[in-house]
């Protein structure tokens, strides 16, 4: 029984006695903790890949603040390192893969991960954070959502215009739909397999599904989260799922008739106008501009204030940044924005 159960009374549209908060990237480089303990491990991809490790940066965070919820420290490119794509990270640079895709060979050879197998120290680090966690608060599992795990493998890592993907969209539909199937069912068996080890809520970070034009989202992005999201209600219906998409406002009524329970949402549409379009059918979760956390603590608090009035007190809403911190904010700006949201929902 966990002792601290707002998120997923949150998760279900039930009244909380103040509104749970977590942080996408809550554990990372903001926190000199975190940079120590990364710094032991060697490299990032060495850090994700060691259990007690992952699990002792997991928890840095909860000994700092009081947040509502662990999320499992890992990365959303475990799926296609554990398809032989050759991911590296460079500092300042991010991720590059040696053998990305660029033919229909490169996909037809791709095999599905096995995550009990392939992706083993994932399951390790959630059992080894479950344990550790002593039912204080929920773990939240996650993996990039296909079309985001997509545009990494052909770019060939992190990109700007995104030509490559595009290009293969609006020239080889059918090759692009291949590799989206088969990561949708690598995506599908890995959340199954976290939700296995212990997670209590699992979210989908489509990160660049806002690159997309309306109907490209609804057939190459959100159809295939749609897909994971309906095998996981079937496999699992006790555990709740979040989606989010980075700029995806437009398709907020379509996000929202997923089937997710909640959808997150960015800085770039307020709550008021997300839940008068989406109603009550799911929570929303957001959405604070990570840049605000560069301000006087005055500032936080009215925008914590504003955000909270925007919701207007109704259940179902989980505080959160519109995106991960940024590794230049203060840990006590974040200790402030922590302790605000449950002091002003409180009141």
């Amino acid at each position: 029984m966990l002792k601290n159960d707002r998120l997923l009374k949150a998760l279900r549209c039930e009244p909380v006695d103040r509104t749970p908060i977590w942080i996408m990237r809550q554990a990372g480089r903001y926190l000199p903790e975190y940079r120590e303990t990364r710094k032991k491990a060697g490299d990032f991809m060495a850090l994700c890949k060691n259990p007690e490790l992952a699990c002792e940066v997991t928890l840095q965070p909860l000994a700092r603040f009081d947040l509502d919820a662990a999320i499992l420290f890992s990365d959303i490119l475990t799926i296609p390192d554990a398809m032989g794509l050759g991911l590296s990270f460079t500092e300042g640079e991010g991720p590059r893969f040696s053998k990305p895709i660029r033919t229909p060979a490169d996909i037809a050879q791709l095999g599905v991960p096995d995550p009990n197998e392939d992706l083993r120290y994932v399951m390790d680090a959630v059992k080894t954070i479950k344990r550790a966690l002593h039912h204080k608060v929920p773990l939240i599992g996650f993996s990039g959502s296909p079309w985001t795990l997509a545009t990494y493998m052909i770019e060939g890592g992190s990109s700007k215009q995104f030509g490559l993907i595009k290009a293969m969209l609006y020239q080889s539909p059918a090759q692009l739909h291949q590799l989206l199937l088969k990561l949708a069912q690598a995506v599908t068996l890995y959340l199954q397999a976290q939700i296995d080890a212990g997670v209590d809520v699992v979210q989908i970070f489509d990160t660049w599904g806002g690159i997309l034009s309306h109907d490209a989202y609804q057939a190459f992005s959100l159809a295939y989260m749609q897909q994971i999201v309906m095998a996981l209600k079937k496999y699992a219906p006790q555990v709740p799922i979040i989606l989010f998409t980075k700029n995806g406002g437009l398709w907020l009524e379509s996000i929202a008739d997923s089937g997710c329970a909640a959808v997150g949402v960015d800085w770039s549409i307020s709550l008021a106008e997300a839940r008068a379009r989406v109603g009550h059918r799911v929570a929303l979760q957001g959405n604070l501009d990570p840049s605000v956390l560069h301000a006087d603590t005055d500032v936080i608090e009215q925008e914590v204030s504003k955000i909270l009035g925007a919701y207007a007190g109704t259940p179902g809403h989980i505080f959160n940044l519109g995106h991960g911190i940024t590794p230049d904010i203060h840990p006590e700006k974040v200790k402030f924005l922590v302790d605000a949201v449950h002091r002003l929902s409180e009141q």
